[in-house]
C-alpha cells in the first residue's frame, strides 16, 4: 500500500540516506525547483546524506556543472552517481569491444574521458558503424526526432551482432515544457529488432552499486533499510528501488503528472489506478518533492 504524504519531513527521520532522482524532482531540465532544494537542504541539516542518482549519460563532474547552471546549490546534496559513470566503467572494461560507433550529441562526448573507477582500462576508438565492434548510445542525434529514424542503422548493426551500451535507460524526459526522447528509447527499439542492449542506469543494479560506493567514499555506509529512493519514473526510479528492496517516494507531478491528475497533490483514485496499471508499489507518494 502506497502512503500519500504532504512533505518529506514527515518520513525523513526514518532514513539515513536518500537516492534522489534529478530531472522532474530537483530540476525541470532548465531550472531548479526551490521547494525540492529546500527539502534536501533541510534533510542534510538534520544529518541525512543525499546521493543524486541520475540516468544522465555523463560523468558526475559534468552533472555537477549543470546543476550549478540550473541553480541547485552544493549544500543540497553530498555526492552524485550517474548512469554515465556506471556505463563508462563497463565500456572501459571492454563490454562492447574496442572500436565503437557513437550515438549522441556533441555534449555527450565527455563519455569517452578517462574514468578512474577502472584499473587497466581498454583502449576505446570511435569509428564509423561499418567498422564498429559495438555501439555507445548516450541519446538520439536529435532528441525531438522519432526513434524510428534509427531503424536502418540498427538493422545493419543487428545483422553484424553488435551490442549496444545504453548510457541512459530513460525513454523520455521533459525539458521545461518540451518532451524529448532519451537513449532508452533507442535501446528499446534495438532490442525489439532483435539486437542486444546493455543497461547500467536505473532500474538496473549497477547504478545502485555505484550509489552505495559513492556513499562509502564519503564515509556514510548505510544499510539498505535506511535508504529512501526518490523519483518520478515508475519504470526507472520505483522499479529500481523495488528491485533493490529499498523504500521509495514517488513524485507524481513529474512524468506522470497527467496520469495521476497532479496539481499540488495527486488525485488518489487516479494515482491508485496508475500504480495498478504499471504494476508498481512505491512506499510513499507526493505531488512534488518538498
Amino acid at each position: 500500500m502506497t502512503n500519500l504524504i504532504s512533505a518529506l519531513s514527515e518520513i525523513s527521520d526514518t532514513y539515513d540516506a536518500m537516492f534522489v532522482d534529478l530531472w522532474g524532482c530537483v530540476h525541470d531540465g532548465v531550472k531548479a525547483m526551490p521547494a525540492a532544494v529546500a527539502a534536501l537542504q533541510g534533510y542534510r541539516q538534520r544529518g541525512g546524506a543525499v546521493v543524486l542518482l541520475t540516468n544522465a549519460p555523463r560523468a558526475r563532474d559534468e552533472v555537477a556543472k549543470q546543476l550549478e547552471k540550473f541553480g541547485v546549490p552544493k549544500d543540497a546534496y553530498d555526492t552524485i552517481a550517474t548512469s554515465g559513470d556506471s556505463a563508462r566503467a563497463a565500456m572501459f572494461r571492454g563490454a562492447v569491444g574496442n572500436k565503437v560507433w557513437f550515438v549522441g550529441q556533441p555534449h555527450d562526448l565527455t563519455f569517452f574521458e578517462p574514468l578512474h573507477l577502472v584499473e587497466d582500462p581498454v583502449d576505446i576508438t570511435q569509428v564509423e558503424l561499418d567498422e564498429a565492434e559495438g555501439i555507445i548510445c548516450c541519446g538520439p542525434f536529435d532528441p525531438h526526432a522519432d526513434p524510428e529514424v534509427m531503424r536502418p542503422y540498427f538493422l545493419k548493426a543487428k545483422v553484424r551482432g553488435l551490442p549496444l551500451l545504453c548510457a541512459n535507460p530513460d525513454i523520455i524526459v521533459d525539458r521545461g515544457d518540451q518532451r524529448e526522447w532519451c537513449a532508452g528509447a533507442l535501446a528499446k527499439l534495438y532490442t525489439e529488432m532483435g539486437g542486444e542492449s546493455l543497461y547500467f542506469g536505473k532500474p538496473y543494479p549497477p547504478i545502485y552499486d555505484l550509489a552505495r560506493l559513492r556513499l562509502a567514499e564519503i564515509g556514510r555506509g548505510v544499510a539498505d533499510n535506511r535508504i529512501l529512493a526518490v523519483g518520478d519514473g515508475v519504470l526507472t526510479d520505483i522499479q529500481g528501488a523495488m528491485g533493490e528492496d529499498i523504500d521509495s517516494l514517488f513524485i507524481t507531478g513529474g512524468l506522470a503528472a497527467q496520469e495521476t491528475k497532479t496539481s499540488h497533490q495527486p488525485d488518489e483514485s487516479a494515482l491508485k489506478a496508475y500504480l495498478q496499471k504499471e504494476m508498481v508499489s512505491p512506499t510513499y507518494a507526493i505531488g512534488q518533492l518538498r
